[in-house]
C-alpha cells in the first residue's frame, strides 16, 4: 500500500515513542472496533475508553449542571465550569465524537482543565447525538446555546460580552460552523478553538489515505459516523458540515470574512490534519487572525490522552494561553 501515499516509507515512523505506545496498546487490546458496532454500543464503548488515559482531575470552584433551551424547547444538558465566583468570560464547549459519541463526561476532564488554566468560565454542551438526531440538529443546538449565553448568561455569572466558542473533532466542526453563524448574526466573539476540526465534506486528502488505519480514527469510524449522521449525500457540502469546502444556500462557499480570529491545534498523524491545515489558510485568505499549532508525532484524540503523551499537557496551555489573550486576562 505505502506506494499510494507518497515517498515517506511506514508513516508510523512518524510518531512519538509514547504515542507508538498507545496505538500499539490499543491494537493489542483488540476491541470490536466502533464501525461494527450499533449507535448505542458505540456510544457505551467511547465513554467507557475516554477517561482512561486523563490527566488527573482538576478540582474548581465552581462545577455545576443546568440546562439551556433549544429552538424546539428541548433542555439541552450543560456543565458550567469555574475556577473562581463572580462573573467571568466564557468557552462554550463542543466536545468531539463524530456527532455520534462523546457527552459531558467523557470531555469532562479537559474542560475542567482548560477553565483552570485559562481563568475563564468552560460551558460543555450536551448537544443532541446522531443517529437519532441527524444533521443539522447537533448544529443548532449549539448555535442556540450560543445565543443563550450572550442573552441569558449573566445570570450564571457567565459575561456574555466576552465569548468564545471552542471543541475537538465533530466538536471543531461545529465551532467553525457557529463562528460563521455569529459573524451572520453581529454576535460578537473573542475567539474560537478548533482541536483537529473535521472541516471538508469529503474525507479525499493525502491524510485521510496517509492515516487511514492503525492511528485511532480510523476512516471506517470516520465514514461510520457520517453515515449516522447525515440525511442524504447532499448534506456532505452543506458548510454547515463541511465549514471548508461546503455550499450556502446560494451555491456559494461560506465566506470567511470578519469571523473570530482562530487558535487550531491540529495533530501532525491525523486524517484530518490536511483540511485543519487548508481551513487555516481560508480563514487567513479572508484576512482572520490564525494562530496554528501542528503537535508533532502525534494522532486523533491525543488531547484525552495526557497521562501517555506529554504534549496533550503543552496543547492545553496553548489554547488556554490563547483564550486568556482574547480576553484580556494576561
Amino acid at each position: 500500500m505505502s506506494h499510494h501515499f507518497d515517498h515517506h516509507a511506514n508513516p508510523r515512523t512518524l510518531l512519538t515513542p509514547a504515542t507508538l505506545k498507545v496505538v500499539d496498546s490499543i491494537a493489542r487490546a483488540g476491541h470490536v472496533p466502533m464501525h461494527a458496532m450499533n449507535a448505542a454500543q458505540a456510544k457505551a464503548a467511547y465513554a467507557a475508553a475516554a477517561n482512561v488515559l486523563e490527566l488527573p482531575v482538576q478540582k474548581l470552584a465552581r462545577v455545576e449542571d443546568f440546562t439551556i433551551p433549544a429552538r424546539d424547547c428541548y433542555a439541552l444538558p450543560a456543565r458550567h465550569y469555574a475556577p473562581t465566583h463572580g462573573t467571568l468570560p466564557v468557552l462554550l464547549y463542543l466536545h468531539g465524537g463524530g456527532f455520534t459519541v462523546g457527552n459531558i463526561a467523557t470531555h469532562d476532564g479537559l474542560c475542567r482543565r482548560l477553565a483552570h488554566l485559562a481563568g475563564c468560565a468552560v460551558v460543555s454542551l450536551d448537544y443532541r447525538l446522531a443517529p437519532e438526531f441527524k444533521f443539522p440538529t447537533a448544529h443548532e443546538d449549539s448555535w442556540d446555546a450560543l445565543q443563550w449565553i450572550a442573552r441569558h448568561g449573566a445570570a450564571r455569572g457567565l459575561d456574555g460580552t466576552k465569548l468564545a466558542i471552542g471543541g475537538d473533532s465533530a466538536g471543531g466542526t461545529l465551532s467553525a460552523a457557529c463562528a460563521i453563524e455569529a459573524r451572520d448574526h453581529a454576535l460578537p466573539l473573542a475567539l474560537q478553538f478548533l482541536f483537529y476540526p473535521g472541516c471538508a465534506g469529503h474525507q479525499n486528502t493525502a491524510s485521510h489515505r496517509r492515516f487511514a488505519k492503525g492511528f485511532v480514527l480510523d476512516e471506517a469510524n470516520i465514514t461510520y459516523f457520517f453515515e449516522q449522521y447525515i440525511r442524504t449525500p447532499a448534506d456532505r457540502d452543506d458548510w454547515r458540515f463541511a465549514p471548508l469546502d461546503g455550499l450556502r444556500a446560494d451555491g456559494f462557499e461560506a465566506d470567511l470574512s470578519g469571523v473570530a480570529p482562530a487558535w487550531i491545534g491540529l495533530a501532525e498523524c491525523d486524517p484530518l490534519v490536511d483540511e485543519g491545515v487548508q481551513y487555516a489558510d481560508r480563514l487567513r485568505m479572508a484576512g482572520v487572525a490564525v494562530d496554528l499549532e501542528i503537535y508533532r508525532g502525534v494522532v486523533h484524540e491525543f488531547i484525552k490522552m495526557g497521562r501517555a503523551i506529554s504534549e496533550a499537557a503543552t496543547a492545553h496551555a496553548d489554547a488556554a494561553r490563547a483564550l486568556r489573550a482574547a480576553f484580556h486576562l494576561t
